[in-house]
């Protein structure tokens, strides 16, 4: 046999191609996959979903093998906290299970739906057979998992200066069991190699490529006498979309729950109350005692946001990996800007004489956590409703909104002390939530109306449709009125004040929960160009002249 591996000039970039036509829908590639992965029961490194697009009597109907893409860019690297995640010289993505916590960055940041995270091992018959107790892999538990296009084969394949693209016994296991030769395997770099030569001399199309992250399976759509075609209206149609059976349409990510939610809430909310307290000390409005206290509150909730995110991961004892990847990920700052903050809080309790750079550094901190917070959603570019522009401006603008309504509901009640029998004046910061409740609530309709709106599927609108009278009435307009009312009840502004920052807290509540447990679905598979095969206008072209 040749040495094909030897040969080879430039380091591989291995990819598939994946003939639509040709594929069937017999399943025998995910068969194999689990076969050769030992995956457990519900978790499928490789599908092939069936797809019905169309309206009658102008429907279709085709198969689509999906899985991980191995991505030239691949979203899923840089917001891995512990650097499980890795992309090789190669171009194959691969996962460390020793180091991954199971924190479920990378699974919302995948567009393609490939990652999945078992919490206990399940069993195929209801109980432990000895096969599967042999094949099982407990290191893959709680931790994410996914396709590695049969990295170990690939790297037989190297050691054994063979092809893993044509020999069949170190080709992945998709490819090689394909009963209609609908997968190819190969790599790109090399011009001669299968792959090439098929993308070379047949249009292509990949999935969701509108996200710019370059995916290493590329799918011929078309064939020599029956030319693919555009997707149109019909295929794009809003019903069609907003249907949960459609298997291209994105299911809600249930990888982060309540208690991820409860960090964005409480550890927001939290954050905001330090960096809003920060500037209201800046600017003269509250003293050093008034900071000092709301600091110590704000550490508390930052600490039981975090507590909540500890219980959500898959390996709690390895929490302390997140520490390993500040250069890339938002997860690891947010650790370090908690780390500084609580530090700088701590030390300001055991000076004997108020240290000011501690408070101001404290204040600084707690900005930089809440600008981690929300960029962290942001860089999920698996959950459209998480990516675009506003969520960030809205996580910010939220966070020292709930600050400041803490602050009035604190200071309403007695419980910030100016020193003695002083207590803070919440009129001080009524201004200041005014200001921010309606910044809030111009950032929520730029979100729900503006451009933002497009980016997500139908059925994440609805629900941010359904979300907004409520937010905008309860915690956005309401506390407006309430601080106007104040300033003109001088006997009850302080209830009305504190009234006010308590709706305030609850808007933003809400709407985090809400866009985290309820508006999270997934991206789905867009697709640009499809194959012609089905009946009306989407029926083959006759090929009798």
């Amino acid at each position: 046999m040749t040495n094909r591996i030897a040969e080879r000039s430039t380091t591989p970039r291995w990819g598939m191609v994946i003939d639509v036509n040709r594929c069937v829908g017999c399943q025998t590639c995910t068969v194999a996959c689990k076969h050769w992965n030992d995956t457990q029961p519900g978790v499928q490194w490789r599908s092939v979903i069936d797809v019905e697009t169309g309206r009658y009597p102008n429907v279709e109907r085709f198969f689509l093998v999906v899985g991980c893409q191995h991505c030239a860019v691949p979203p899923c690297v840089p917001v891995c906290p512990t650097g499980a995640t890795q992309q090789r010289d190669d171009g194959l993505v691969t996962m460390n299970y020793d180091t991954c916590i199971g924190c479920a960055a990378c699974a919302v940041a995948c567009p393609y739906d490939a990652r999945t995270i078992a919490h206990e091992h399940q069993w195929y018959y209801g109980t432990e057979t000895l096969q599967e107790e042999s094949a099982r892999h407990p290191e893959r538990e709680g931790v994410a998992q996914k396709c590695t296009f049969c990295v170990d084969k690939v790297d037989e394949a190297t050691a054994r200066e063979l092809d893993p693209g044509v020999d069949f016994d170190v080709m992945p296991a998709c490819a090689a069991s394909c009963i209609s030769n609908a997968i190819y395997f190969g790599d790109f770099n090399n011009p001669a190699s299968n792959v090439s030569t098929l993308v070379r001399d047949q249009p292509t199309m990949r999935l969701n490529e509108d996200l710019g992250t370059d995916p290493q399976i590329k799918y011929l759509y078309s064939t020599p006498t029956v030319p693919g075609r555009d997707t149109d209206a019909d295929d794009l149609d809003e019903k069609h979309q907003s249907d949960p059976a459609n298997p291209l349409v994105g299911k809600r990510q249930t990888f982060w729950d309540w208690r991820a939610a409860m960090n964005w809430c409480l550890g927001g909310l939290g954050s905001g109350l330090a960096a809003s307290a920060w500037v209201a000390y800046v600017i003269g409005q509250i003293s050093m005692q008034e900071i000092h206290q709301l600091q110590l509150i704000a550490g508390v909730m930052m600490l039981a946001g975090l507590f909540f995110v500890w219980l959500k991961i898959g390996r709690r004892w390895r929490a302390w990996r997140a520490l390993w990847r500040p250069q890339t990920s938002w997860m690891t700052r947010e650790l370090y800007a908690a780390g500084v903050f609580l530090a700088s809080v701590l030390a300001t309790t055991q000076v004997s004489q108020p240290v000011v750079g501690l408070y101001h550094l404290a204040g600084f901190a707690a900005a930089c956590f809440l600008l981690c917070q929300a960029r962290i959603l942001y860089s999920a570019k698996g959950i459209p409703a998480w990516r675009t522009l506003r969520v960030p401006w809205l996580i910010v603008a939220s966070g020292l909104l709930e600050g400041v309504g803490l602050t009035l509901l604190l200071a309403s009640t007695n419980m910030i002390s100016s020193g003695g029998s002083v207590y803070l004046d919440p009129s001080r910061l009524a201004g200041a939530l005014v200001a921010l409740a309606l910044l809030n609530a111009l950032l929520w309709l730029g979100y729900r109306y503006g451009a933002d709106r497009a980016a997500r599927p139908p059925l994440a609108n609805r629900i941010v449709d359904n979300m907004s009278w409520p937010l905008l009435m309860v915690g956005h307009l309401a506390p407006i009125l309430l601080t106007l009312a104040a300033g003109l009840d001088g006997a009850s502004s302080a209830a009305l004040l504190g009234i006010a920052g308590f709706l305030a807290m609850a808007g933003g509540t809400f709407w985090k929960c809400g866009l985290i447990l309820k508006a999270s679905y997934q991206h789905g598979f867009s697709l640009s160009r499809l194959p012609q095969r089905g009946s009306g206008t989407r029926a083959a072209p006759s090929l009798v002249a």
